[in-house]
């Protein structure tokens, strides 16, 4: 059942899905070029904006090679994928209807010709995860992706903060871990940490991957969201992985010790560090500062109270850098609505209210335990950090999900060959009548 996370093959070695009862023996096995092609979709939904790194990077650099990395996956993917074999995706299918609005309120210009290229880039984003879909079956293949390409991102946060603490825990941010190699923020940070936390947690669960491997990505990962002091992340670890734990509880003993070790070890923590831990949540703060959300609510204040038209009401202003009077929206929702109006936050809506609803549906597995912890987790999220509509971390966490909650493919049917009929003679067939 083990297998190391941080290299090749599938957790818990080969394909195993098509053994599972009632479940089809599945094609072969996923091309190494598509664990590549959703490396560069990670490579480029990292951003071109951060902190200072120790060597300046050109901001129009850093877009070349963000914009170089989705062009790339979209033709790798086309090239693996010639013959344009898709599956049915109700999540791929909303985001593209998300392109309509997105279209619509872009062309205006008000936010710029940069709104135009978003919506192309968004669209080749879109394309890119049709072209996938064709191997989203229900395996945790992308899984393992997932946490290798977001673990040498954290690998490069640790190195920047190795070669220049300085850099990587600057006053400016108030002594958070910030990206040093690559401009990162603590929000992005925390967020990929997160991620690969609560996806490793649950492999072990499921006896995907064994405790080793697993230590090698959890504990590092632990301390570098802990230096970031993102509160978001944490919550939505927490919050995630007991909602996913909880989904495993009734047909899982290793889910059960787990959460019964874990809120033990929660209260006894609660309990003898509880001014440690108001300290870090509370990043020296005032309660003034903390109960406005670190000045967030007063920028949603002015966005909802600006006047509008019906038609920036219904389709948005059009994809521009998810910020309102030069100050971060730092609210998937309100960001929506920002720059796609009422109809992108009903799509975005229905995008969360499909994917959980699926996922309700499932009965327990270690997938269906991985999807409700991504959704949920962008579901938190999304009222401090924006990216729900647009391509970004939180979509391809979701496509992620969306990837694990499909049915698995059914293998095509073995044919018997046929046996060439023998000739009779006509007087063996006289001979048998007689």
């Amino acid at each position: 059942m083990g297998g190391n996370l941080t290299r090749g093959g599938l957790p818990g070695g080969p394909d195993t899905a098509g053994t599972q009862p009632g479940a089809e023996p599945r094609p072969a096995g996923t091309p190494r070029i598509v664990g590549i092609v959703w490396g560069l979709l990670i490579l480029n939904t990292l951003g071109s904006a951060g902190a200072k790194t120790i060597v300046p990077l050109p901001r129009s650099l850093i877009q070349m090679v963000t914009m170089g990395a989705l062009v790339a996956a979209f033709t790798l993917a086309l090239t693996v994928n010639l013959r344009l074999r898709i599956r049915a995706s109700a999540f791929v299918l909303l985001l593209t209807l998300l392109l309509v609005p997105s279209m619509i309120s872009s062309v205006n210009l008000e936010s710029g010709f940069g709104a135009l290229f978003r919506c192309a880039r968004l669209a080749l984003f879109i394309g890119t995860l049709w072209l996938l879909s064709r191997w989203w079956d229900g395996s945790p293949t992308f899984v393992r992706h997932h946490i290798r390409m977001y673990f040498a991102v954290l690998g490069s946060v640790a190195a920047g903060l190795v070669v220049s603490p300085g850099a990587a825990l600057p006053e400016l941010y108030g002594g958070r871990l910030v990206g040093a190699l690559w401009p990162l923020t603590p929000p992005q940070i925390g967020q990929y940490a997160a991620v690969i936390i609560g996806l490793t947690v649950l492999l072990v669960l499921g006896r995907r991957t064994d405790r080793a491997s697993a230590a090698v990505v959890i504990v590092p990962s632990l301390v570098l969201l802990a230096l970031t002091h993102t509160r978001t992340a944490t919550l939505g670890l927490l919050i995630g992985l007991t909602l996913a734990i909880g989904s495993l509880i009734l047909t899982s003993a290793a889910a059960r010790r787990f959460f019964t070790w874990t809120v033990l070890c929660a209260t006894v923590a609660a309990v003898g560090f509880s001014s440690a831990l108001q300290a870090w949540f509370l990043r020296g703060q005032s309660q003034e500062n903390f109960s406005n959300l670190t000045g967030r609510a007063k920028v949603w204040d002015a966005l909802l109270a600006a006047p509008r038209t019906t038609s920036e009401q219904l389709f948005g202003m059009g994809l521009g850098d998810k910020s309102f009077g030069g100050l971060p929206i730092d609210n998937s929702w309100l960001a929506v609505y920002q720059e796609q109006g009422l109809t992108g936050v009903a799509l975005v809506a229905a995008i969360i209210i499909v994917l959980a609803g699926v996922a309700l549906l499932r009965p327990p597995s270690l997938q269906r335990a991985c999807a409700i912890f991504l959704i949920s987790y962008c579901a938190i999220a999304s009222y401090t950090e924006a990216g729900l509509g647009d391509a970004s971390p939180y979509l391809l966490h979701l496509a992620l999900a969306a990837s694990l909650l499909a049915a698995p493919a059914a293998a095509a049917p073995l044919t018997t060959p046929a046996v060439p009929r023998r000739r009779i003679p006509r007087w063996a067939r006289r001979t048998e009548v007689t």
